[in-house]
């Protein structure tokens, strides 16, 4: 009789373990319905309305805070037609030369960017600029499968949402240039002293260049990616 009343004690308490997970589970997959459902709002809201942060910029200040070093942020949203044509030209033929064929993912350069991995080769990026405005507004630079996850899923909507010129109108604001630089007008002005809306051909090559790497890379210092970006342009028609 003992060993049943203790047997029973154990099954009951396995229950309430069980029906604890199960609760700790449900709120969990609800945080993130609704976070995913704050970010895919924050897209539509994007369409009007320019966002005055992003992940990354936040990222950065915590990052400057915890090391204690001094940070400038520079962060000026322009209208695309105030960034010149040479320059919208060489980012999208340095970071996603498909931009206006894809709907979000270019499946093309994923398969090279794999293919290169397992064959011990340099990494090569197989993101699409709509894939890294999504990373920037609400990701950061931080890599896990989660992440890559509801990036995957936010994708569609921005390119539902916002259509093709505005997504590259934000990722060239948004984007990150240099320590504290973020967006063409502010990079134009830091590197070479003068507005987005005036960037001439070569200058967009030296400053798409340092796109994959912002905080170690520098404009002057780019010369054969930079020609490399100029024979794509050239390649592209632009």
């Amino acid at each position: 009789m003992i060993c049943d009343i203790g047997g029973r004690r154990n099954v009951r308490s396995d229950e309430v373990r069980l029906l604890k997970l199960r609760t700790v589970a449900r709120w969990v997959v609800g945080a993130l319905a609704l976070l995913w459902a704050l970010a895919a709002l924050t897209l539509v809201a994007a369409r009007w309305i320019d966002p005055p942060t992003t992940a990354v910029h936040m990222e950065r200040r915590v990052q400057s805070w915890a090391g204690r070093k001094p940070y400038r942020e520079r962060y000026e949203f322009v209208p695309l037609g105030q960034i010149s044509p040479d320059f919208q030209h060489a980012v999208i033929a340095a970071e996603d030369a498909r931009f206006y064929e894809h709907h979000g993912f270019d499946w093309q350069a994923m398969e090279l960017a794999a293919e290169g991995d397992m064959e011990g080769g340099r990494i090569r990026g197989g993101s699409t600029i709509t894939q890294q405005l999504v990373k920037n507004l609400f990701f950061g630079t931080g890599r896990s499968f989660l992440r890559k996850g509801a990036e995957f899923t936010l994708v569609p909507v921005a390119e539902l949402v916002l259509g093709k010129r505005r997504i590259l109108e934000l990722y060239l604001n948004v984007v990150e240039w240099g320590p504290g630089v973020y967006g063409a007008e502010s990079a134009s002005r830091y590197y070479f002293k003068t507005p987005a809306r005036s960037v001439g051909r070569q200058q967009a090559a030296e400053l798409a260049a340092i796109l994959p790497a912002p905080l170690k890379r520098r404009p002057e210092r780019m010369g054969r990616y930079s020609g490399i970006i100029l024979e794509r342009m050239g390649q592209m028609g632009w």
